[in-house]
């Protein structure tokens, strides 16, 4: 099944930028027009988003969404064969200078980013470094049920140099890079919806009050890793500019959450610039803190399970 699929997607990565859009285009028809692929979903997370707007201006936002969407899907093939010449037109890095300058003094780097724009080109970094070629680079990853699926983006993001590793495991990667004197910098997708046990904390974000993981932030602090904002934009269709923005050089100084409440409020800002980049179709609000105080309690920073909800 990976074989076949590897196959489609690298004849497919082989067409020409705007080939591939008139091909987004395509898809744009069938999974908006036809199939509808989480619209519902989509038009909860948007109503509850922006109450402010009307029902035109959310529609807008809805069909942007999904051109994006399928924008995202084709770019992202492209990363099986796209040359390092050819991505750098499309893909432009600023505020590395700023991690080397911290590689430089020897203290490796997180970044923290959100499913924004095509996170998947984040990846890349590699190819930008000019006096840290060797730094290990990359994202942590949540591992994907479908094995077929899960195999090959381990083989998109880490085609231009990356290094994937899965969530449970960064820690003790972290560590094994330390002792080996290489600098690190992986990115940290951090707005993702925790599973019940991982709640530590609730913000609110997007007009909602949102579950969301702590787990970038303990491990920055852990490592006294230079934090930085991974901010990215899209100029137009083919264009996405990242700049790594410095957050804190020093994360064990900061009080605990700051860290996590500063990115969702600077990917917040982002949103509202422009909502239709983000991923509406991830049922991100399914948790309700309501519903979190009748079945768990909390006891000493653990989350459990009552034994009679209330």
């Amino acid at each position: 099944m990976y074989y076949i699929l590897y196959g489609i997607c690298y004849l497919i990565s082989l067409l020409p930028y705007r080939a591939l859009y008139v091909l987004s285009d395509g898809f744009y028809l069938l999974v908006y027009r036809l199939v509808g692929y989480r619209k519902k979903v989509v038009r909860k997370n948007l109503a509850a988003a922006f109450p402010e707007k009307d029902d035109k201006e959310r529609k807008q936002v809805e069909k942007r969404f999904y051109h994006f969407l399928c924008d995202y899907f084709v770019e992202t093939l492209k990363l099986l064969s796209v040359s390092d010449k050819t991505l750098r037109r499309h893909f432009e890095i600023i505020g590395l200078d700023q991690v080397e300058q911290c590689f430089a003094e020897g203290q490796s780097c997180a970044g923290f980013l959100g499913h924004y724009c095509n996170w998947e080109y984040d990846s890349t970094t590699q190819i930008a470094f000019k006096r840290f070629p060797d730094a290990v680079t990359g994202l942590i990853y949540h591992p994907l049920y479908n094995k077929a699926m899960d195999r090959l983006f381990l083989k998109l993001r880490s085609n231009k140099g990356g290094t994937c590793i899965p969530k449970n495991d960064i820690l003790r990667y972290l560590v094994k890079y330390r002792q080996e004197k290489k600098m690190t910098l992986f990115g940290y997708i951090a707005d993702q919806s925790p599973k019940w046990e991982n709640i530590h904390l609730w913000l609110n974000f997007l007009n909602q009050e949102t579950p969301v993981f702590t787990g970038a932030e303990r491990i920055a602090r852990k490592m006294n890793n230079a934090v930085f904002y991974v901010r990215m934009t899209r100029p137009h269709r083919g264009k996405y500019v990242v700049n790594y923005q410095l957050m804190t050089r020093n994360p064990k100084d900061m009080e605990e959450h700051e860290l996590t409440r500063q990115f969702f409020q600077l990917l917040e800002e982002d949103i509202r610039r422009e909502p239709h980049l983000y991923l509406w179709t991830h049922d991100r609000w399914k948790r309700t803190h309501e519903e979190f105080d009748r079945r768990f309690k909390v006891e000493n920073g653990k989350v459990l399970k009552r034994e009679q909800p209330t």
